[in-house]
C-alpha cells in the first residue's frame, strides 16, 4: 500500500479508501449478512487500506465499527457523515455526532463531514451547523471537520468551488473521474495551496463498468452536440483505446489509475461488496501512471465536460 498526507490535517492516509456506501454498502446492497460485510471490511485493511468512510445514510456505521475492533484504532483513519437539512441546529449536529459515535463504538472519528452539501444549503451549514461541529472538535469527539458535495447535484460544483476557498473545511469529498474532470481546475489547485484533503468518489460509475450502459451514454453525448462524433470513429467506445493503447487492464482498472495519479488527489474511494473484488480494486489504485499521451487525449477529448457519470446508486438499465 501506498500512503500520504490528508492535506494538512497531520493524518497518514492510504492511497486507496474504502467507500461503505454506493450501490454496494459493503455486501448490503446485495442482501450479505452483517458477518459477510465486515470481512469485506476487514479484507480491505488486511491489505493495508487504512482510511474507511461510512455515513449515517450508508447503513453501515456499525459495521465499520465492528470491523476495526479488531485492529489497533490508532492506525485507521474512520470517516463519517450525516444528512442535515434547513432549520437544524448546533443541537441537531451534536445529537448525530453522539449517534454516530455509537453505531459506530468508538469514541471519536477522524473526520466528520456534512453529507452531499448543494449551494443553496452551504451558507446554513458554514455559519449555523459548522460551530457546532468545531466544538465538539474541541471536545476529541471529531478530530477534523469535512463536508462532501452533491456531485449528480451540482455537477458545475458551484458549492465545493466556494467552500475550499472558506473556513473551517479541512477534508473535502468531490467527484472525480476521466470523464467528469472539473475538479483540476475548479478545485485541485486551492486544495493544494490551502493543505485542504481530497477524497475522490464517483472515481469508478456504471458508466465504466458497464458496456452497453457506457455505448448509450456516449451515444447520446455525441447526439445532443457535447461530443464531437469523431469520437465514435474507432466504433461505439470512445474508451476502448485505454485497454488498446493504454496499457489497461479493463477500463476500470484505467479509471482508478487516472484518478489516483491526478496532481491534488489524497485518497481514492472504492465500493464493493465482494471480498475478491478488494485486492483488484487496490492492485489498480496501485498501478503506476496511465502513459502521457493518454492522459492528454483524455483531457483533451473529455476535460470539457460536467456531470457525466455521476450516476446515483441503484440499479441502471443500458
Amino acid at each position: 500500500m501506498h500512503y500520504r498526507p490528508l492535506g494538512n490535517t497531520g493524518l497518514t492516509v492510504s492511497v486507496a479508501g474504502l467507500g461503505c456506501g454506493g450501490n454496494s454498502r459493503l455486501g448490503l446492497g446485495r442482501g450479505a449478512s452483517f458477518d459477510e460485510c465486515v470481512g469485506v471490511a476487514r479484507a480491505a485493511i488486511d491489505l493495508g487500506v487504512n482510511f474507511l468512510d461510512t455515513a449515517e445514510a450508508y447503513g453501515t456505521e456499525e459495521i465499520v465499527g465492528a470491523a476495526v475492533k479488531a485492529y489497533d484504532r490508532d492506525k485507521l483513519v474512520i470517516s463519517t457523515k450525516a444528512l442535515f437539512k434547513e432549520g437544524d441546529t448546533a443541537e441537531t449536529v451534536t445529537r448525530k455526532v453522539e449517534a454516530s459515535l455509537k453505531r459506530l463504538g468508538l469514541d471519536h472519528v477522524d473526520v466528520f463531514h456534512f453529507h452531499a452539501v448543494g449551494p443553496a444549503a452551504y451558507e446554513h451549514h458554514r455559519d449555523v451547523l459548522a460551530p457546532a461541529l468545531l466544538r465538539l472538535k474541541e471536545q476529541g469527539k471529531v478530530r477534523h471537520v469535512g463536508l462532501t458535495e452533491t456531485g449528480p447535484r451540482d455537477p458545475e460544483q458551484a458549492m465545493l468551488s466556494r467552500a475550499v476557498e472558506e473556513a473551517p473545511w479541512e477534508v473535502v469529498m468531490l467527484a472525480y473521474s476521466l470523464v467528469n474532470q472539473g475538479a483540476r481546475t475548479r478545485v485541485f489547485p486551492v486544495t493544494a495551496r490551502r493543505g485542504i484533503g481530497t477524497l475522490l468518489m464517483f472515481v469508478v460509475r456504471n458508466i465504466f463498468s458497464n458496456d452497453a450502459y457506457r455505448r448509450a451514454v456516449f451515444a447520446k453525448l455525441v447526439e445532443d452536440g457535447r461530443l464531437d462524433a469523431s469520437v465514435l470513429a474507432g466504433g461505439d467506445d470512445p474508451l476502448a483505446f485505454l485497454v488498446a493503447e493504454g496499457g489497461a487492464a479493463s477500463i476500470t482498472d484505467a479509471a482508478y489509475r487516472y484518478a489516483r495519479h491526478e496532481k491534488g488527489a489524497d485518497v481514492i474511494l472504492f465500493g464493493t461488496g465482494n471480498r475478491a473484488h478488494v485486492k483488484a480494486n487496490i492492485e489498480s489504485i496501485l498501478r503506476p501512471p496511465l502513459p502521457a499521451p493518454v492522459v492528454e487525449r483524455l483531457h483533451r477529448t473529455f476535460g470539457h465536460l460536467s456531470g457525466v457519470g455521476l450516476d446515483l446508486p441503484g440499479p441502471v438499465k443500458a
